[in-house]
C-alpha cells in the first residue's frame, strides 16, 4: 500500500557531542524493518563510538565532510561522494571539520541498537 511519510523521528545519537538523527524510513518512524533512510547532521567536532553493524550501511554526504575510519584506513567522504560499510566490518564515524556534515544514511536491513554492535567504553 503506497503511504506519505509525512515528517521524519529525531532520534538522539551516541557520540561525543549532540547529532540530529532524522528517521524518515525504519524502525521507529515507520515500523520498516527491511531497510532505514535517515537524513544526519552532525556538528564540527562529533565522533561516535567504533562499531561492528550486522548490516549494510550506505552514506550519501550532502555537505561538509564525513570521517570514515575503517581497521586499515581513514577516508573523507565530502559533498558528493558515498561510503558503503559492510556487514561485520569496524567502522568509525565522524565529523571534525568546520561545518560538520551533513548526510543521508540507508541501512539493509533497518538499523537497531541491537545490531549496531558500538564499541565499549
Amino acid at each position: 500500500m503506497a503511504k506519505l511519510i509525512s515528517a521524519p523521528t529525531v532520534i538522539r545519537a551516541a557520540g561525543t557531542k549532540e547529532k540530529n538523527i532524522e528517521e524518515y524510513i525504519g524502525r521507529v518512524n515507520s515500523s520498516t524493518e527491511a531497510l532505514s533512510v535517515a537524513r544526519m547532521v552532525s556538528p564540527q567536532g562529533w565522533a561516535e563510538p567504533g562499531q561492528r553493524p550486522q548490516f549494510d550501511e550506505y552514506s550519501v554526504v550532502l555537505k561538509g565532510c564525513l570521517c570514515v575510519q575503517t581497521e586499515t584506513e581513514l577516508h573523507e567522504v565530502r559533498a558528493g561522494q558515498a561510503f558503503h560499510c559492510a556487514p561485520g566490518e569496524w567502522v568509525q564515524y565522524s565529523s571534525p571539520y568546520e561545518g560538520g556534515a551533513e548526510y543521508i544514511a540507508v541501512c539493509l536491513p533497518a538499523f537497531s541498537p541491537d545490531s549496531v554492535n558500538r564499541d565499549h567504553a
